[in-house]
């Protein structure tokens, strides 16, 4: 299970370093194959590949009424390996549609990551938090 934020910094090619605390486990899990692809929220979904291709599976059944969704998961999926040093390489169709800058956060959500361009993850973070999460606390527990 991966949790937890990381702030990241792209270099000028587009590459991120996976934090060392998640590199052993993505290591031991898909020797550091993983899938990159497109979230509606506007953010970039980081799947170890056994996971991603257990969602494929799952995405690919979608109803003809989800092609739309389907176009963007399964349409825009790359998969990257891990370099000797723990980077992945983001393209750059995938950066520009998340408009991923220099400064990016990688958030740990259970199965996979969320990776976003900083600054909009900072206003996205304040807009969720905003609204309110009143039906979900109902249902929940500190």
């Amino acid at each position: 299970m991966f949790q937890g934020s990381s702030a990241l910094t792209m270099d000028a090619k587009g590459r991120i370093s996976i934090p060392t605390r998640h590199r052993d486990a993505l290591l031991s899990q898909d020797d550091g194959r993983l899938t990159l692809t497109r979230h509606p929220d506007g953010c970039l979904l980081l799947y170890p590949r056994s996971t991603w291709e257990e969602r494929r599976e799952q995405i690919a059944r979608f109803p003809m009424s989800a092609r739309g969704l389907q176009r963007l998961l399964l349409g825009n999926a790359q998969d990257v390996d891990m370099d000797g040093s723990g980077r992945i390489l983001v393209a750059p169709e995938l950066r520009e549609a998340a408009g991923l800058t220099r400064e990016t956060m990688l958030l740990g959500m259970g199965s996979h990551f969320e990776l976003w361009d900083a600054a909009e993850w900072k206003r996205r973070e304040a807009e969720d938090l905003a609204q309110g999460m009143n039906a979900v606390l109902d249902q929940f527990s500190f």
